[in-house]
């Protein structure tokens, strides 16, 4: 992160705001980049005066909003094939296992799967598409995505940018501790989003387990002093 921040603080301001909006579009497309690397790097860098705090946010959040529902459009046009094909290209980021994952806790959480979804890598990059895939009501879509996105973007922009200004002022002689700190700010805001999706996860995949055993040819269990019905005998 810290190469990508030194990468960025060498851009101009304009194109910065563009790199924002573009990754992070790009990424709710169903694209894995490295989105909420860039929008905290440049978080950082608007503590220390080289952009402005609400050309990130804002950029954030219009990449977030566009970029899902550009995703939603494409997955109801491509549906599970396209899914599926996103999976081969893909396999460590939305293989079978990780699409399925998102899939349960969307068809359960519903929208608010896309709400929280803002917060979580894996949900972040499949929310649009699978959205669409599933046919979920647009306006429904749009009113989660955009909540999503306006309290991700802004919420981590300004944490970031209130948690710097103060480390600078404070920290001064120690900028590294500074850049820590805000660091642990951005990721413990969060925290709580990311362990109650991992929870959720959890408790998406426990009955399919279950399922797949019943489904894997295991005996039925014999109720205490019955007899087993030979096989031929049935009638």
């Amino acid at each position: 992160m810290i190469d990508v921040q030194h990468w960025l603080s060498a851009l101009p301001p304009g194109v910065i705001y563009l790199i924002v909006a573009g990754v992070i579009g790009v990424e709710s497309m169903g694209v894995p980049l490295p989105g909420e690397i860039v929008l905290v790097s440049s978080a950082l860098l608007a503590a220390t005066g080289v952009v402005e705090p609400e050309w990130v946010a804002g950029a954030a959040a219009f990449g977030a909003i566009v970029g899902d529902s550009v995703g939603y459009a494409i997955g109801r046009r491509g549906g599970r094939p396209l899914l599926a094909r996103l999976g081969r290209r893909f396999p460590k980021h939305l293989g079978p296992t990780q699409l399925a994952r998102a899939e349960q806790s969307f068809a359960r959480h519903g929208v608010w799967a896309v709400f929280f979804g803002r917060f979580v890598a894996l949900l972040r990059i499949l929310a649009g598409p699978l959205a669409g895939a599933l046919h979920v009501p647009y306006r429904r879509f749009l009113l989660a995505n955009a909540a999503g996105g306006l309290v991700w973007a802004f919420g981590t922009t300004y944490l970031l940018y209130s948690v710097g200004r103060a480390a600078e002022h404070w920290l001064k002689d120690i900028s590294w501790a500074g850049l820590v700190l805000a660091v642990l700010a951005g990721l413990g805001s969060t925290w709580w989003l990311r362990r109650r999706a991992h929870r959720i996860g959890s408790a998406d995949s426990t009955p399919d387990r279950e399922a797949a055993a019943a489904a894997g040819g295991q005996p039925a269990a014999v109720a205490p002093g019955a007899d087993p019905v030979p096989a031929g005998n049935e009638h």
